[in-house]
């Protein structure tokens, strides 16, 4: 069991995962209370259930339950570095869904809702999940007691 628990905490002390966890983490969470508390002028869960299933991701509550569950969630764990590589994880593939189902088709400029700003999430997901936490995390606090 420790070495499940150090294969999703294992990190080393750079500093590039902190500068890239908080912005991230930050926006992320940000949207995510858009999607489930109407926070940030945002529409709730019901305003965002009935969006996502006018564009086809269906059920639509329970999808904006889930996406925004995991942008919300993973943002603060991204922000504490709180289990930052199951966090990043879960928030890339909620990223790569946006990304494909409602940004593709729109070209890559988000003056046109494209694709940019979810592939410049999914990069950074992506590379925390590689990385791991890094300096001041809690993934780096946790591995020093393990």
């Amino acid at each position: 069991m420790k070495t499940v628990i150090n294969n999703f905490i294992q990190t080393d002390s750079n500093v590039a995962s902190l500068l890239l966890r908080v912005p991230v983490g930050t926006i992320l969470a940000a949207h995510g209370a858009q999607k489930l508390f109407a926070w940030f002028g945002g529409y709730g869960l019901q305003g965002t259930g009935q969006w996502l299933s006018s564009v086809g991701i269906e059920p639509g509550y329970l999808m904006a339950i889930l996406a925004g569950g995991a942008e919300f969630f993973g943002g603060i764990a991204l922000i504490l570095g709180f289990l930052t590589r199951p966090a990043a994880i879960i928030s890339a593939f909620t990223m790569l869904v946006a990304l494909v189902v409602v940004h593709l088709g729109n070209g890559l400029f988000l003056s046109n809702n494209g694709f940019e700003y979810a592939l410049a999430l999914l990069a950074a997901t992506v590379a925390l999940a590689i990385q791991g936490g890094g300096a001041l995390s809690v993934d780096k606090l946790i591995g020093q007691k393990v």
